[in-house]
């Protein structure tokens, strides 16, 4: 016949103090990096709004300058940042904003605080054609920028 003490022993399974610490110790640094994760994660989802903002602030600037005649016609000098007189492409060149995006008529659109655009126009030649402009568009908020390139030819 086996002893009692024996038998107990045996049948007694579980964790030992050094295997719960160690087991907790495993989980909170597992826990924290995916806390960590999460955070940035989270700091960074408004990025993507902010760069889509950016770029249809510039498309909507460079199609703007796009659709204004070639030529260069005589025109009077806009008030603030209003875009109201600029009646051909190289009008453009040097308008800017700082911190503030504006209608045609030049008044500021209060959503876009914070966002500023410049605009570049500079006659360049295009595969073979001289009488081109280059238009580059600047758009800016905090740290980040995004610049669009487009051309105007005098097609006609």
């Amino acid at each position: 016949m086996k002893h009692p003490r024996a038998m107990t022993r045996r049948s007694q399974t579980g964790f030992t103090l050094i295997e719960m610490i160690i087991a907790i110790v495993i989980l909170g640094i597992g826990l924290a990096g995916v806390a960590v994760a999460f955070s940035v994660a989270i700091g960074r989802s408004a990025d993507p709004v902010i760069n889509q903002q950016l770029l249809a602030i510039a498309e909507e600037m460079i199609e703007e300058v796009q659709l204004k005649p070639y030529a260069a016609a005589a025109n009077s000098a806009p008030a603030g940042c209003a875009r109201d007189t600029y009646n051909d492409v190289s009008d453009y060149n040097g308008y800017a904003t700082s911190g503030q995006v504006c209608t045609v008529d030049g008044v500021a659109v209060s959503a876009l605080s914070g966002y500023s655009v410049s605009v570049g126009v500079a006659t360049a030649t295009l595969s073979g054609v001289a009488a081109a402009k280059r238009i580059t568009v600047t758009v800016t908020r905090g740290s980040q920028s995004l610049t669009l390139i487009g051309w105007r030819t005098d097609f006609g």
